[in-house]
């Protein structure tokens, strides 16, 4: 038949030819943000999402030699839920915030599930979308902040006894959501202390 053992294909992001002068202005803008607004470590936040695969499918199968595209079972269909996962700069670990496709609270874990409990007492938030996907949305995105985000941030400028105006910085990645101008009016308006800054694309 003319078969082989073969790995099976996805499209990958490329990392821009300028890489290292797109992170170098990031550098500086970071550099300048947190000398100017005298932005203490603990109030330097970097959130990004991750898939996370309930079962992971074989990446193995077999398929005519010299193909180009190879799928596998599991591979193109997959059962899975987003994290967004938030650390500070001096390497305090947030709660987490685990987003589901589904349209109600029975699409997340049960209460009853091993360490829900423990969870819910660390601050962590499970949410399901009310739609066919499970990528974070303008929704999702408010509750990270309104529940995660600035409720540390308030905590940490009452302990190092700063100004509720005090600037903070929130580090994400380019993606077209966090850009849009809806994003930035909210932002303006609910959070107006928390600066965004963001990770060039291709370069997370």
């Amino acid at each position: 038949l003319d078969w082989s053992e073969r790995h099976a294909t996805h499209a990958a992001q490329k990392i821009p030819e300028n890489w290292e002068e797109l992170c170098e202005h990031l550098f500086f803008r970071l550099a300048y943000t947190i000398r100017k607004e005298d932005i203490p470590s603990t109030l330097y936040i970097n959130s990004d999402q991750t898939q996370v695969v309930y079962a992971q499918g074989c990446q193995l199968t077999w398929a005519k030699t010299g193909a180009k595209q190879i799928s596998t079972v599991g591979n193109d269909k997959k059962r899975a839920f987003t994290i967004m996962v938030s650390i500070s700069n001096d390497g305090t670990m947030l709660p987490l915030q685990a987003i589901y496709q589904g349209y109600s609270k029975g699409s997340c874990p049960s209460q009853s599930a091993p360490n829900y409990e423990n969870c819910i007492s660390a601050g962590f938030q499970f949410e399901y979308l009310n739609t066919k996907t499970y990528w974070s949305t303008h929704m999702t995105m408010h509750s990270l902040i309104d529940n995660i985000i600035a409720p540390y941030f308030e905590q940490k400028k009452q302990e190092l006894g700063l100004p509720q105006m005090q600037k903070t910085i929130w580090q994400i990645d380019v993606w077209s959501m966090h850009r849009s101008e809806e994003f930035w009016s909210w932002m303006k308006i609910h959070h107006p202390t928390i600066g965004l800054h963001y990770v060039p694309g291709g370069c997370t």
